[in-house]
């Protein structure tokens, strides 16, 4: 007998390992508990708005800690203009910019950079088109986080809709 196959079931390269409201909350020791030694985060509207320096209460330090976490760290972003590596410095880390996100190559050469297997790394973002796709291609856990603002190119306010249905009963962790 043949069952029919929903919608999240048929997408499951859309579909994020973990769902967070935010990346400050998410639990550290789940990420561990999977092999997790690597966090690769989008920047845009995942740990600063919408490209934007403005520093969001509480992310400056949430960052800072992950290395004492035993976590390494990278930036890995689609975003092309020249101020990204002064905003990803200011925020503690290096980035690996123009990723051509969801192919894998971006997030590949960030764990090339840290010397560690894809398996070993998180790849955290806002956008399922691009962060969390391009992480299930790539063999990593991902964590889709809700965006920091509403703030968004055309493009991205399109995708988000078909968002909405991809993950249509299911909720965030706060």
């Amino acid at each position: 007998m043949t069952a029919c196959l929903t919608i999240r079931e048929r997408c499951v390269l859309f579909q994020p390992d973990l769902y967070y409201t935010d990346v400050r909350a998410i639990d550290l020791h789940a990420l561990r508990a999977k092999g997790v030694t690597v966090l690769l985060l989008d920047i845009d509207n995942t740990v600063s708005p919408h490209h934007s320096a403005a520093v969001v209460p509480g992310m400056p330090e949430w960052l800072a800690s992950l290395p004492g976490a035993g976590f390494g760290v990278r930036f890995v972003s689609n975003n092309w203009h020249s101020d990204l590596a002064d905003r990803a410095a200011a925020l503690g880390f290096p980035a690996v910019g123009k990723a051509k996100k969801p192919l894998p190559f971006g997030f590949r050469r960030a764990a090339g950079e840290l010397g560690v297997r894809m398996s070993e790394c998180a790849v955290i973002g806002d956008q399922i088109f691009t962060d969390i796709l391009g992480g299930n291609l790539a063999g990593a856990v991902t964590v889709l986080v809700d965006p920091l603002t509403s703030a968004d190119m055309a493009h991205t306010r399109v995708l988000r809709r078909i968002e909405r249905v991809i993950m249509r009963g299911r909720a965030p962790e706060a």
